[in-house]
């Protein structure tokens, strides 16, 4: 019988308390660095790492199986030796052979159960001091028996490599298939600490190539499929900005039908479109430069020429008479035309004034100073008395006015006996909570299908040939500077434009 004695050489040591770094609340300088990495430099670490940590998965099981095929294998070399020591009277053994018998065995004892017979095959010197038993008999009984005892073996392994010189172990085997025969053997853990080390040695050098390798070929692959067009993509993008106006400037799709393709597609006609906005509003700019710099000329000239046109109506001539009237018409739109232009190219509105004024005495205002009614229009508002509202005077005043001008300009086209029925434009308001409520209708043709999708925008948003678009985008302008919005309404004939202006909120 073996002497089992107990481990007198301890476990390792506790490592003392190491020293922990970092803990001043500062970002580590390798965060830092992270960012200023580029994406393609990103992309070969990450590849490389992921790799890496694939074969440390793949060696951990693996240098396990290693180590209990080493143990087997001197477990096969000691039944071996049982068998030679048997054939021998008596079982004694040469001193001489019985020493070639161990060395070739690596093992220091051996001895082995047959059939419930224990026998000391080759005797161990009685100073050896065990440390640690291993029994390659297990056999789970369930899956996660399975899972317990791989996990125990890495770790086995992993101690192996890491344990101190000169230990000496014990390690139990079956003989056949029957477990009640085994064979045992005590032996030093040196030789399986060497072969260990050197099978960790060469599985590193194999799964450095492999990882370098695979790092390249996944890094060549998704840097021709992704990175260069992504950079493609953020290079065009910083060309484009450095001169938006530059039609030359705008990327050319690579015809890829990937996402890929699609940001490029989409980014050349959101370019596109950008520099054409930037165009127009360039030229719009110089527009504006123009016509404030001809301004004074302008009105002085057509000031005289109205001044001219109101003498040709003391003319008694008929037709005088008959094309005075079409001559002033023209020259109130052309006055009208430079003023809306001028007021427009402000660089913004000014602050509304605001106060609390009877919205109905303004809407009356407005139908006058527009001549409403008229012979072929009806004016209507529906405005309470006490209905008061939190606005600038002449910004109100301005927005209704370009609204019921839109209004008596739509009705001015088709004949009464074209719409069917007389002409009518009208006001409603009404007040919900803190906001007022204000709608300007008309039974006119009402806003084609075309113009709705810029139809506050100046000089793209106009209802009629010739016009300017000016009178909404004001009205636009007007409202927003008092914290409300305008919209045209669903309506199944004629338009309606609803605007809402919210009272001044109380600090």
């Amino acid at each position: 019988m073996l002497r089992e004695l107990k481990d007198e050489a301890g476990s390792p040591q506790e490592a003392g308390p190491g020293r922990v770094d970092g803990l001043t609340g500062r970002k580590p300088g390798y965060l830092k660095r992270w960012r200023y990495i580029g994406l393609p430099g990103k992309l070969l670490l990450l590849t490389g790492l992921f790799v890496m940590l694939a074969e440390v998965l793949i060696f951990l099981p693996s240098i396990s199986t290693f180590r209990v095929d080493w143990l087997n294998q001197r477990l096969t070399a000691a039944q071996l030796a049982t068998l030679a020591a048997e054939g021998y009277p008596g079982g004694d053994v040469p001193a001489g052979l019985r020493a070639e018998m161990l060395r070739t065995a690596q093992v220091k004892a051996i001895a082995s159960r047959r059939h419930g017979v224990r026998r000391l095959v080759l005797p161990v010197d009685p100073q050896v001091a065990i440390h640690s038993h291993f029994d390659l008999r297990q056999q789970p009984e369930s899956w996660w028996d399975n899972v317990k005892l791989k996990f125990e073996q890495v770790g086995d392994a992993l101690s192996a490599l890491v344990a101190p010189d000169g230990r000496v172990i014990r390690v139990l085997g079956s003989i056949g298939d029957n477990r009640d025969d085994l064979v045992e053997v005590i032996m030093p853990e040196a030789p399986l600490k060497a072969a260990l080390k050197t099978y960790a040695m060469n599985i590193l050098a194999v799964s450095a190539v492999i990882s370098l390798l695979t790092a390249a070929l996944v890094y060549f692959a998704l840097s021709r499929l992704l990175v260069r067009p992504m950079m493609r993509i953020t290079e065009a993008m910083v060309h484009f900005g450095q001169a938006p106006e530059d039609p030359a400037r705008i990327i050319v799709p690579s015809g890829r039908h990937d996402e890929i393709g699609i940001a490029e597609r989409e980014l050349a006609e959101m370019q596109k479109q950008l520099s054409g906005a930037l165009l127009q509003k360039t030229r719009l700019a110089q527009l504006g430069l123009a016509v404030s710099k001809i301004n004074h000329d302008l009105r002085g000239m057509l000031a005289n020429t109205q001044l001219l046109s109101d003498r040709l109506t003391a003319i008694p001539d008929p037709t005088v008479q008959r094309f005075a009237p079409k001559l002033i018409a023209s020259l109130d739109r052309a006055i009208s035309f430079c003023t809306d232009t001028l007021r427009f190219g402000r660089a913004e509105e000014a602050a509304p004034r605001r106060d609390l004024l009877g919205l109905k005495p303004l809407v009356a205002e407005v139908g006058d100073a527009l001549g409403l009614p008229r012979d072929d229009i009806d004016w209507q508002f529906d405005v309470d008395d006490n209905l008061r509202i939190d606005a600038d005077r002449e910004h109100l005043f301005r927005i209704l006015s370009n609204l019921t001008r839109n209004a008596v300009e739509a009705l001015a086209g088709p004949s009464e006996q074209e719409r069917g029925e007389r002409g009518e434009i009208s006001v409603r308001a009404r007040r919900e909570g803190r906001r007022v409520i204000v709608e300007v209708c008309d039974n006119g043709p009402g806003v084609p299908v075309k113009a709705r999708q810029h139809l506050f925008e100046a000089f793209t948003g106009s209802q009629r040939k010739g016009g300017t678009g000016l009178g909404l985008a004001i009205t636009a302008e007007l409202v927003g500077v008092h914290g409300g919005q305008v919209r045209l309404l669903e309506t199944e004939h004629g338009a309606a434009f609803q605007f809402e202006i919210p009272d001044r909120s109380v600090l």
